[in-house]
């Protein structure tokens, strides 16, 4: 950090210094804060000065922590006459265990005056997120525009505190933050993915930490160094002089394998530095340094750090170099790794296989891949039986629909789906009272009907008798149609089988509408098998081919069927297509069988190769996919 040098002002704060002693004060505040001598006396120049700017302050105090203890002690007064740490002892306190600004308006009677209320103010100064000093003041009423513009000059004042402390710090403390800044330094590193802004993040992020105007990574690529990052410059123009000067840097502590700095340390090794000398000349800074990146014993890249005209580099700062970049190179041939081409990945994973299968070592490696070779030899070479697996349905051969014959309800329904029927056996009965009571008014209609005849021919009326006929035959017609209905009204089984579908148990005197299915029956002797083929594989399919059939209820039994007819009929289901193929059972079906059921069934189809067997679904899409991609 430079020095400071004292500026002298005809007026500072609020108003001109007023008489000869306060301002010989001022001055000689300056002279110690540039000559940094002890703690005390940094810390008692520096609150003369900050009183000073303020203006009309009325006491000052500063409280550092002791060093290797966790306790706070007072180490500078204003004025130094007039030591009274116990008038801002209250506020100052209250900075400390809050941990941030405190303004506070004085209500004792001595604290009021005409213009207004006196004011304490109070901030703490943190290093690495802890409190290791506090700054209170006590200052002459005026303004509340001026009241923050008092607070704000603290603030920014206890920047040079902070410096302090960090300078005068512990020596484990020193390297504790030193590891701090390089990992913070890291993270900016890895926070962004892409190589371009992760390197133009770390190089500004460092030049911030570390007090540079400029600091430049460049990264090997085809031997030589190139400059891939800048700090503060997102786009720099590579063929410029200065970015030339700054690749010879690099390329100059690459050579020689270690860290250049020019100017050099007296004490240090001897080391080439023409080329520093002449990035130096070129960009007019005052020091200038490269570290080589290395990866695992490889050189795969370089960081210049530069700083401006009168500054150099301190040891301090070299060491948090050496430890940045001793991390950066892995990081950095990491991300460049990563974003390479596919070719370069390929070649890169090539080479490294090579080398262990044929380089010494390796030997878990070298039997993995002995195996898998012999593995794939023997894939392409064995065979086995090529089928094609679908999800299959046993349905009945034929399947009869009961319905209801008229519009009624339901008087008695004592079978259900999955019950075994023998034909002629009652399923369910309709309510025929109404039918019954309609018989009974024919009868009696058709009987009075027959009387009239008879009297109509007894007394030889002819054309009555003919109308009278005419009723007759009539009401025997509707007569034989209710007669018909009331037989409808009983359901019975048309042959042995089993109920496939219907439940009426839970709709007893719910109406029925005429043609409306109650009842589906099926054969328990005779089934056919449904599959449904993906449409990938349906060519392989053909009329006459044998197959098995696994149903999900019966999964230790084999079924043989054979491929009877291919329907051109598609389902869609799960985004795929499928074709209907039905198949017929071989043999008898057994009485476990029942339609319904559901399984996988698989079609023999031919010997084929198991790496063809296993590959040519992915073979198949991947030919149709390049087939579709084709001009």
């Amino acid at each position: 950090m430079s020095s400071v040098t004292p500026e002298i002002h005809e007026q500072v704060g609020h108003g001109p210094v007023a008489d000869l002693a306060a301002r010989r004060a001022y001055e000689q505040a300056w002279a110690q804060f540039a000559a940094q001598q002890s703690p005390e006396a940094f810390c008692s120049s520096w609150l003369v000065i900050q009183c000073h700017a303020i203006g009309a302050v009325a006491n000052g105090l500063v409280v550092l922590q002791r060093s290797g203890s966790s306790t706070f002690a007072p180490v500078a007064f204003y004025p130094e006459k007039q030591r009274d740490p116990a008038r801002l002892a209250r506020i100052t306190e209250t900075a400390l265990k809050a941990g941030k600004g405190i303004v506070e308006p004085l209500k004792s009677a001595e604290g009021v005056s005409p213009q207004g209320s006196r004011y304490q103010l109070a901030y703490p100064v943190h290093v690495d997120g802890k409190v290791r000093a506090v700054v209170s003041v006590d200052i002459e009423p005026r303004p509340d525009a001026q009241v923050q513009a008092a607070i704000r000059g603290l603030q920014w004042g206890s920047s040079w505190l902070e410096l302090l402390l960090r300078r005068h710090a512990d020596p484990h403390e020193t390297e504790r933050v030193r590891l701090k800044v390089a990992l913070d330094l890291v993270a900016t590193l890895l926070e962004n993915p892409p190589l371009g802004d992760s390197a133009t993040a770390f190089t500004t992020e460092l030049a911030a930490k570390l007090g540079c105007d400029r600091v430049s990574l460049g990264i090997m690529k085809g031997g030589r160094v190139r400059v891939a990052a800048v700090s503060h410059s997102p786009q720099f123009e590579r063929r410029a002089n200065l970015i030339r000067a700054i690749e010879s840097a690099m390329e100059e502590a690459l050579d020689q394998g270690t860290s250049v700095v020019q100017p050099a340390a007296k004490a240090g090794p001897t080391v080439v530095s023409r080329a520093h000398e002449a990035l130096l000349h070129e960009s007019g800074s005052g020091s200038a340094a490269s570290f080589p990146l290395i990866d695992g014993g490889r050189v795969v890249g370089a960081l210049t750090l530069e700083r401006a005209a009168g500054h150099t580099f301190e040891p301090e700062t070299l060491v948090v170099c050496e430890a940045v970049t001793s991390v950066a190179g892995p990081i950095v041939e990491l991300k460049r790794g990563n974003e390479a081409g596919l070719l370069a990945h390929a070649g890169r994973s090539s080479i490294g296989l090579w080398q262990r299968l044929a380089g010494s070592g390796h030997a878990g490696f070298k039997l993995g891949a002995l195996i898998l070779a012999a593995l794939v030899a023997f894939l392409s070479l064995a065979t086995g039986d090529f089928r094609v697996a679908a999800d299959s349905t046993l349905e009945g051969t034929v399947q009869r629909a009961i319905t209801a014959p008229l519009n009624g309800y339901v008087k008695e329904a004592p079978l259900r789906a999955g019950d075994i029927v023998s034909k002629g056996q009652v399923i369910g009965r309709f309510d025929d009272r109404d039918l019954q009571l309609e018989r009974v008014k024919l009868l009696s209609q058709r009987e009075q009907y027959v009387r009239q005849y008879r009297e109509a021919m007894g007394k030889r009326e002819r054309a009555q008798a003919q109308i009278v006929s005419s009723q007759i035959a009539q009401a025997e017609a509707q007569l034989a149609l209710v007669q018909e209905q009331l037989a409808r009204t009983v359901m019975e089984a048309p042959y042995d089988g089993v109920i496939v579908r219907g439940d009426l148990s839970q709709s007893l005197g719910s109406p029925v509408e005429r043609g409306q299915v109650l009842f589906e029956v099926a054969p328990l002797d005779s089934y056919r098998v449904v599959l449904l083929v993906d449409e990938r594989d349906i060519a392989y399919i053909v009329a006459g081919q044998r197959g098995e059939l696994t149903v999900s209820s019966i999964p230790g039994e084999r079924f043989a069927f054979t491929v009877s007819k291919i329907t051109p009929v598609n389902t869609a289901k799960e985004g795929s297509n499928f074709f209907r193929v039905e198949a017929a059972l071989v043999g008898e079906p057994g009485s476990r069988l029942r339609p319904g059921m559901e399984g996988v069934g698989k079609v023999s189809i031919e010997e084929r190769k198991l790496v063809w067997i296993w590959t040519h679904g992915f073979v198949d899409w991947l030919r149709l996919w390049i087939w579709s991609w084709l001009p």
